[in-house]
């Protein structure tokens, strides 16, 4: 049996930022495993935030060059959809090689195994490598799996071919309509990008709103946008069935006016995901789920077997970023060497990469109140800002929640170009427990978008009408 001091199962970003630290806690002297089943990097580099904000910034383009809103300025456009996936695959492909496997040759002393683990009762695991199988133990283990798409079990649908957010990245052609199975952050994304390049999109969520997990102001500044492009939309509603496979899919919605028949070209499920921990042994080994199969940590990444941590999409929580998932896998590492470090998930902050940008951090009014029992808000419209106007920008909107009795700011919610760049100000201000005063006292340069979070805080002071380009 192979000795190691600590073994990591999954190559994501969780997986990779463990070994990583690790490596660099022990100056290289401790032997590190690194199990791997199918390519390196996991969901973000492969079929995640990769190649869906490629798409995204070229549908954006190609949007922006067609709709000529600029005075003065004429524009035109033209796409070759295949140049434009095959550019989007190499771009996968060489990012995978530069930020996994060229960092994994260059950390002597961790070890890639590519193959299946699985848990025993004696606490070792057991490695199948595609037919032949050895057994490895190590004093410490992380399990980083990850998730999956999750198919919800609709009539019809598994007998035909749908696409996920796993093999659309395969489409080698435009297609020509699309019926979208979710509105989170994944399927307003892609839905909007696929549409912006000319495929007709429609959606259909079972709740009462599309990114029905955000701020319901922003929720619906984002539907009123899509619908403006053309995207159709059922609300609280759901899909009954799927009939018919080749080339032309018939699916049955149930709505609230009765039942819709629509025809399309492809299914995108968009609807959550599912833990990767079915084969792992888990239970083998004590390590407890929730009624998902999601696995419960503590605050310091232990599950509970104190041998094993886990991290990344795998753990049970609300948010799945890379950015979590590595911050998760480097909380792991330094707590298996004695540490106490934990995760402040509240400040971390949710983008929605749709036009425009979607940026939340922190409490939304309703969570305010439910915890506190009060909340104090203001918003300022993206009309009201001076760099709106030189963009032509007009839909968007800035939300501050405060603590009432304190002043302290609880949650920022932006919907506005760049909206991402406002992440890093947004979550500080919320960690650190900025207030109301602090926000109006900072000085963000003008004329940006970035004023969006200043301009919120001033609402309390003000109505922003009353207010020159720059003050306070």
């Amino acid at each position: 049996m192979e000795e190691y001091d600590y073994v990591a199962i999954g190559a994501g970003a969780a997986g990779f930022a463990f070994a990583v630290k690790l490596w660099e806690l022990t100056n290289g002297a401790a032997r590190i495993a690194l199990i791997n089943w199918g390519r390196l990097g996991g969901t973000c580099v492969n079929v995640g935030c990769v190649p869906s904000k490629y798409l995204i910034e070229r549908a954006n383009l190609f949007y922006e060059g067609r709709r000529n809103r600029h005075a003065g300025l004429n524009v035109s456009t033209t796409i070759d959809f295949e140049a434009v996936m095959e550019d989007l695959r190499r771009t996968i492909d060489r990012l995978r090689s530069e930020k996994y496997e060229e960092v994994i040759r260059s950390l002597e002393g961790v070890e890639l195994i590519n193959g299946r683990a699985m848990f025993d009762t004696d606490g070792s695991l057991v490695v199948d490598l595609g037919g032949e199988t050895f057994r490895i133990r190590g004093r410490r283990y992380l399990v980083a799996t990850g998730s999956r798409p999750f198919i919800p079990s609709i009539e019809g649908l598994e007998e035909g071919r749908y696409l996920t957010t796993d093999n659309i990245w395969s489409l080698t052609r435009r297609v020509s309509s699309l019926l979208v199975i979710g509105t989170g952050a994944v399927g307003v994304e892609i839905g909007q990008a696929l549409h912006r390049l000319g495929v007709e999109v429609m959606m259909v969520e079972v709740l009462d709103r599309v990114l029905p997990g955000l701020d319901p102001e922003i929720s619906s500044l984002m539907e009123k946008v899509l619908r403006e492009e053309g995207v159709k939309i059922y609300t609280k509603s759901r899909i009954a069935r799927v009939m018919g496979h080749d080339g032309v899919k018939r699916v049955e919605i149930i709505t609230g006016e009765g039942k819709k028949l629509v025809e399309v070209e492809e299914i995108l499920v968009a609807a959550g995901r599912a833990p990767n921990t079915a084969g792992l042994g888990l239970e083998r080994v004590g390590v407890k789920t929730d009624r998902r199969g999601f696995i419960l940590v503590d605050e310091y990444m232990q599950t509970s077997n104190p041998n094993i941590y886990a991290a990344g999409d795998v753990v049970s929580k609300r948010l799945m970023l890379e950015t979590l998932a590595a911050r998760e896998g480097v909380i792991a590492a330094v707590n298996m060497l004695g540490g106490s470090e934990t995760i402040d998930y509240q400040s971390a902050p949710l983008v929605v990469f749709t036009d425009p940008q979607i940026m939340t951090v922190g409490y939304t009014e309703e969570e305010s109140v439910q915890r506190l029992g009060s909340c104090s808000c203001r918003v300022v419209k993206l009309s009201e800002l001076p760099k709106a106007s030189l963009t032509g920008d007009k839909d968007g909107l800035a939300k501050i929640v405060t603590d009432p009795a304190s002043g302290k700011v609880l949650g920022f919610h932006v919907a506005s170009p760049n909206a991402a760049e406002l992440a890093l100000a947004a979550s500080i201000m919320v960690s650190r427990g900025y207030t109301i005063e602090d926000v109006v006292r900072s000085c963000p340069a003008f004329p940006t978008f970035s004023e969006l979070l200043k301009l919120a805080a001033v609402g309390y002071l003000r109505p922003i009408s009353r207010m020159p380009c720059c003050m306070e």
